[in-house]
């Protein structure tokens, strides 16, 4: 393997193996690091406990706790902007290197860099979803909704600063007095359209993100663990069916074994030497 202390003076095996080639991209939390929004298992994180689907529909408690915290976090994250590693991605796509991008961050960032085609694997921050009817709203309009239900909240809660987690969990202890609302159609349960810890993946966005894979000649990991299944499948199968594996990602990652290049490296910095050797060329 490379000695990967080299990489920002000396990219060469990164960009020798990427020359020429179709990437496609599998990014995660530690790519938004440098957006101010931080990951969940990176090196220097302190543990974190997201809440599961099952709790969400199964204890208004739970649920209580969640639309309070998630009313203050919704803004970071909307507030937060793309950083050199997300731009350098979509310059990437530009010059017709990257062909597809999966992400498994819900910050939109990809997007507001100007990144074109961004599959939202565990969907985003911005829409909310009926789990009646189905009906979908978006964050902006649940937020005035709650915010009339909840006058001064914000304010109260912001008022000596919050930590936002990577899923626009604020951390907010006094949140027993929160009023949530309901789907205004139906009556039904409202939850942020994001694929909840102990949910799937809709099988036809599990394909679509397969399907980018197999049209590309090597797959580039960006900023994730792959401790969960829903990125690390994509890793097993584009080893499965011989293509090779980049990952790029500060500390261990359960798809080490199946790399055919690993670099223990800051995403932003890594990404864009790559994304500026490859422009001279």
């Amino acid at each position: 393997m490379p000695d990967t202390s080299l990489l920002e003076t000396d990219p060469g095996p990164l960009i020798e193996l990427l020359s020429g080639r179709r990437v496609a991209v599998l990014t995660g939390a530690g790519l938004s690091t440098d957006s101010g929004i931080p990951d969940y298992r990176g090196p220097s994180s302190p543990p974190r406990t997201p809440m599961t689907y099952q709790q969400f529909v199964g204890d208004p408690v739970f649920r209580q706790r969640y639309w309070a915290r998630n009313h203050i976090g919704w803004r970071r994250m909307d507030a937060a902007r793309p950083n050199l590693g997300h731009r350098a991605l979509a310059r990437l796509e530009r010059l017709g290197i990257v062909t597809g991008l999966i992400t498994q961050n819900v910050d939109l960032l990809h997007t507001k860099a100007g990144h074109r085609r961004v599959l939202d694997l565990h969907g985003t921050y911005a829409r909310v979803r009926c789990l009646g009817c189905s009906a979908l709203i978006s964050r902006m309009t649940l937020a005035e909704r709650l915010e009339a239900a909840n006058p001064g909240f914000v304010t109260a809660a912001t008022a000596t600063g919050v930590e936002v987690a990577p899923d626009a969990d604020a951390v907010v202890e006094d949140t027993e007095h929160f009023r949530m609302v309901d789907c205004r159609r139906c009556g039904g349960l409202l939850k942020p359209d994001i694929v909840y810890f102990g949910e799937n993946v809709p099988r036809d966005r599990v394909a679509a993100a397969f399907a980018l894979v197999d049209e590309a000649d090597v797959l580039l990991v960006a900023g994730s663990s792959l401790t969960v299944m829903s990125g690390l499948r994509f890793v097993r199968h584009a080893a499965k069916h011989g293509r090779p594996v980049v990952i790029v990602n500060r500390g261990h990652t359960r798809g080490d074994d199946l790399a055919t290049l690993r670099l223990d490296a800051d995403c932003s910095t890594t990404l864009s030497t790559l994304a500026s050797a490859a422009a001279s060329r």
